[in-house]
């Protein structure tokens, strides 16, 4: 079985990923209109996250992360960029 990685944003799941560039890259779901990642992110009373699971049957099994990796705008800009166009 291979990681879980789910993106968090405001507090809610937007989007997962096999490998945590990929759940990186699921955040172009909330992208800003002004592409202003470092106030998009200071606006939230949350900050964004990343939660890695063992396993997707983890993730449906509603087992506890095993870590919670903060998210910082240049995670995001550095992810979504090597989205293809």
């Amino acid at each position: 079985m291979s990681e879980f990685f789910e993106a968090i944003w405001n507090d809610e799941g937007i989007g997962d990923g096999g490998d945590l560039q990929e759940a990186l890259q699921a955040y172009v779901a909330v992208k800003p209109d002004d592409n202003d990642w470092i106030a998009a992110c200071a606006t939230q009373e949350v900050p964004p996250r990343i939660e890695r699971f063992a396993s997707f049957d983890a993730y449906l099994d509603n087992e506890d992360a095993l870590e919670v990796i903060p998210v910082t705008p240049q995670m995001i800009v550095v992810a979504i960029e090597q989205l293809p166009v």
